[in-house]
């Protein structure tokens, strides 16, 4: 017999607060704040609406906003925003916003969405194919320029992993 385990948003949002929370820029002298907040995606009268998530079953849909903040007297250059895709999630493909972004499926490399690999054929061909979104572990930004005393904000969505989890029957 199987069951769905209830994951509990804590633990997704801590994993994805350690990258989201890594802001890089060439001049920020640590003045780019990063705020990470997570809603559950849910249809209400025929609309969506995003509510605060503070727990989450398998199948239901996040959104991770991360809101980079420039709290410093100077701009800050160069800003890349990452926004990590936990495990247990997946990325939800076209919802990243800005639309212009990066994907990784280690954290450190990174490359245009969608993602490709070159796979060898069982006949000895070579071709090219998209990644499974389900791979991604990471969403990056160059958000560029960051007037100082202005925000900028990255949103993308994950779907949480159906998990199945044996029970013994006795």
């Amino acid at each position: 017999m199987h069951r769905s385990v209830r994951l509990t948003l804590a633990i997704l949002i801590a994993a994805a607060a350690g990258v989201a929370s890594r802001a890089t820029a060439a001049n920020t002298a640590g003045s780019v704040a990063v705020e990470l907040t997570a809603n559950r995606v849910t249809q209400s009268q025929g609309k969506e609406v995003l509510a605060p998530a503070e727990k989450a079953q398998p199948g239901e849909t996040l959104q991770y906003r991360a809101l980079y903040r420039n709290d410093g007297a100077a701009e800050a250059k160069g800003l890349m925003a990452t926004l990590p895709i936990p495990r247990g999630t997946s990325y939800v493909p076209g919802t990243a916003q800005p639309g212009r972004v990066e994907a990784s499926l280690d954290g450190r490399t990174f490359a245009p969405v969608p993602l490709k690999r070159t796979v060898k054929l069982a006949d000895g061909r070579t071709v090219v194919k998209d990644v499974p979104v389900a791979e991604y572990r990471a969403l990056r930004w160059a958000l560029g320029t960051l007037p100082s005393k202005q925000s900028r904000a990255v949103t993308a969505r994950v779907r949480i992993e159906p998990t199945a989890v044996a029970v013994n029957a006795r």
